[in-house]
């Protein structure tokens, strides 16, 4: 009974702190875990993100570099740091629960022999009340008695050693699992440093490539060879194809001669004509807008004054009409003059004709039937872009 007690107990405890270290494992596991935004890859800053100005300095450039490599160097250490405590923990856990369940395996030796010597002084005292009584016991009877207790013994030695059988098999369990942990925090540290290394080789090839693409500090001649254009030049050295024709008074379309000589524009240059780029579409783009609303805004006025006109002519009464109507829109020096107005606003669509008068020669849209249509055809004419005047006036033609 006490055997079984102690078994259960010494059972009980090695399971229990068997899961006690399984989750402290599990624990800092996690927590040593690369995080996806600080241990393993430096998150870029807005800072970072944003386009680099084409003036940022090499040497700038390497010593970001170099203190990006120290703080992860400093990272990779607190790791290892932690690490390396959590397995101190952790086989300090394991030694005191190896301990407990040695101490409790002398335990029960020492219960099982303290029982197998009293269970011996029991025999003995029976052995001396046979020797005092007068009734002496048959060889059968001793036979017997010396069988359970040679049995007893034998369940006794049999117990302890399925007890230290036991204990050794956890003892064994608990050093591999510690041997994996290890196994398993070396492999994932080894990834973090190459993920890091990795990172690093990249930022710096990715910084070469741009110091090696970027325009020149100051100004410089090339001279063109085969298969060069504005295009790929302007590639090559990381500016607008817009930029570099600009520099060199050229379209972006033009196509560079063998042997000719341009100018590759500095850092500064490329800036400052970007810039200007900027503007001049900026302009373009504000004189577009303009002009169509004011095409927008002459070709409602036109509507307009053609809807006026038409709902005139529907108006005009026969009392009115005592007269027909005519719009002046030019009084040129000379016929010729008249003739060439006077195609102007036909090619519009108006009926033209021409009068000399003794101060030239008057140019006549019409006629119209009642002064009302008349003011509302001046209306019209004065509107109309395509004629692009605004001194037409009605007069009386007969």
């Amino acid at each position: 009974m006490n055997f079984s007690r102690q078994a259960l107990l010494g059972i009980g405890m090695i399971i229990g702190g068997s899961v006690m270290l399984y989750a402290m494992v599990q624990q800092i596991g996690d927590s040593n875990e690369p995080q996806p935004a600080l241990a393993m890859v430096d998150k870029p800053s807005p800072e970072q993100e944003s386009p680099q100005p084409l003036t940022t300095d090499i040497e700038t450039e390497k010593r970001i570099l170099a203190e990006k490599q120290k703080e992860r160097a400093a990272r990779v250490a607190e790791q290892e740091k932690r690490a390396q405590q959590f397995l101190t923990e952790q086989e300090a856990a394991e030694a005191e629960a190896l301990a407990k369940a040695r101490a409790e395996s002398q335990q029960y030796m020492a219960s099982s022999a303290a029982a197998a010597e009293e269970s011996d002084k029991s025999k003995s005292d029976a052995e001396k009340d046979a020797a005092t009584t007068p009734i002496k016991k048959t060889s059968a009877a001793e036979s017997a008695e010396s069988e359970t207790n040679t049995g007893n013994q034998q369940k006794a030695a049999q117990a302890q050693q399925e007890a230290q059988r036991q204990a050794a098999i956890k003892e064994q369990a608990v050093a591999k699992k510690l041997a994996d942990s290890k196994k398993e925090a070396e492999a994932k540290r080894q990834a973090d440093v190459k993920k890091q290394a990795d990172a690093a080789a990249e930022k710096k090839q990715a910084a070469a490539e741009a110091a090696k693409n970027e325009p020149p500090k100051s100004p410089s001649d090339y001279q063109v060879k085969r298969g060069d254009g504005l295009i790929k030049l302007a590639r090559q050295y990381n500016m607008p194809v817009e930029v570099l024709a600009q520099a060199n008074n050229l379209s972006p379309s033009t196509s560079l001669q063998l042997g000719q000589n341009i100018t590759i524009p500095s850092r500064k240059q490329v800036e400052r004509l970007a810039r200007e780029a900027a503007a001049a579409e900026q302009a373009r783009e504000d004189k577009r807008q303009k002009e169509e609303a004011l095409a927008k805004k002459s070709a409602d006025a036109k509507r307009e004054a053609q809807q006026k006109l038409s709902e005139a002519r529907k108006e005009v009464k026969e009392t009115d009409a005592k007269g027909s109507f005519g719009v002046q829109v030019a009084l040129a020096n000379d016929q010729a003059k008249a003739d060439e107005l006077a195609k102007k606003f036909k090619s519009a669509g108006y009926q033209v004709k021409t009068s000399p008068t003794s101060r030239g020669v008057r140019v006549i849209v019409g006629p119209e039937r009642g002064k009302v249509a008349a003011l509302a055809l001046k209306d019209k004419i004065n509107s109309d872009p395509k004629v692009n005047t605004t001194s037409a006036w009605v007069l009386y033609w007969r």
